[in-house]
């Protein structure tokens, strides 16, 4: 089950149609989102004349600045190919495949060299109730998930994510770098349907890991959806709010709070 409650939903979608109707964003905003989500990246950005990339590329820059980060910076020519990569995928909406996400796991460890191959050992997800399949069952189970999310096309944008996202965790297909390519994988599924990545927030992480193994563990989406749900609405809210005031809430007791960059949680 992965249904979004009626009221979550309809303030996402009015908040996306208000984003929508700004777009493209000035060079302003864009400069002013930068400053949000990268502030350390935006002062030395900011000395250049031409320093107002789009919307997306900004945020795929936080996204993949995240994801490539973890263990050493990002150079700035991998990061740069990742980017235009990435924006491939975003522009032309590009279906999942197996060599999209084995491109993506190679980007978010060395950014260069070989496509990683899928594990060959049996692995544990540390910290959780979650039992990834045998090693053996990798490939048919990589297999079952392009075809699942093929047939998944009638789910709201973000439940779809949602479901992509906690099923790829569950197979744990590689060795190394999961949890940033499942949270990759995420951010693009999204921005592909035109939402920003989830922004979880670090006072959010423990629900965030318990939604996902109750996920793994029972086959019920509804709780991550909901938490993706929510991390997407502050996304959206932090870059409508550089646009100016807004209308008023029509929901004003949904679960709100400071916005964080992109999705900015450890490797796990």
């Amino acid at each position: 089950m992965s249904r979004l409650p009626a009221t979550l939903l309809a303030s996402i979608d009015a908040d996306k149609a208000a984003l929508d109707a700004a777009r493209p964003l000035s060079r302003e905003v864009c400069l002013s989102l930068r400053a949000k989500l990268m502030p350390a990246r935006a002062s030395r950005a900011n000395a250049s004349a031409d320093a107002a990339p789009s919307e997306t590329r900004i945020v795929l820059e936080s996204l993949l600045t995240a994801a490539m980060s973890a263990r050493a910076p990002a150079d700035a020519a991998r990061l740069g190919d990742a980017i235009r990569y990435a924006e491939d995928i975003v522009a032309q909406r590009e279906p999942l495949c197996e060599r999209q996400i084995r491109n993506l796991h190679r980007l978010v460890l060395k950014g260069h060299g070989e496509v990683r191959p899928y594990r060959q050992e049996n692995v544990a997800i540390a910290g959780t109730a979650t039992h990834p399949p045998d090693f053996l069952d990798v490939p048919a189970a990589m297999s079952a998930l392009i075809d699942w999310y093929g047939g998944a096309a009638a789910l709201h944008p973000i439940a779809r994510a949602a479901q992509l996202h906690t099923r790829f965790v569950g197979i744990h297909p590689f060795v190394d770098g999961n949890g940033r390519t499942a949270r990759l994988l995420l951010g693009l599924e999204l921005m592909k349907a035109g939402y920003p990545p989830a922004a979880i927030r670090t006072k959010d992480r423990r629900a965030y890991y318990d939604a996902l193994d109750g996920a793994c563990m029972r086959g019920d989406f509804g709780d991550i959806t909901r938490v993706v749900a929510q991390a997407v609405q502050r996304a959206l809210r932090l870059t409508l709010d550089l646009l100016g005031p807004r209308r008023a809430d029509p929901f004003p007791n949904l679960p709100d709070g400071e916005p964080t960059c992109p999705l900015p949680l450890p490797p796990r």
